[in-house]
């Protein structure tokens, strides 16, 4: 059975520092993909003082991705910098289930979000 929705929107993005302490400061995107398609997931990163970029992923039939905004092997040449805020625009070809996750060493938490979703 497929849950989910192919449009996501993660309206607050931004890199923490890395940490030095408890929680290493990340942030990623984690999908979920329960049916029985690949998920090909175009990815739109929206900034506030220029123009937006795009790129793809893939999320396997029946499989979870987490996708870090600091790693080159999963958004390519677009990591993002710390500090820059930006959104996260996510287009799937099939329901997906998708989430964004923010460890934040300055105030040493982690917390997750739903985006909204169409």
């Amino acid at each position: 059975m497929e849950y989910g929705k192919k449009v996501w929107i993660f309206p607050d993005a931004e890199l923490p520092p890395e940490g030095v302490d408890l929680i290493p400061g990340h942030e990623s995107v984690i999908i979920t993909n329960t049916g029985d398609k690949d998920a090909k997931v175009r990815f739109t990163l929206f900034y506030e003082d220029k123009e937006p970029v795009s790129f793809n992923a893939v999320v396997k039939a029946k499989r979870v991705r987490c996708l870090r905004s600091n790693r080159k092997s999963d958004f390519g040449k677009y990591t993002a910098d710390f500090g820059v805020q930006y959104a996260i625009m996510l287009e799937s070809n099939v329901p997906i289930v998708a989430q964004y996750g923010r460890a934040e060493p300055r105030a040493v938490n982690f917390y997750t979000t739903p985006g909204y979703c169409e």
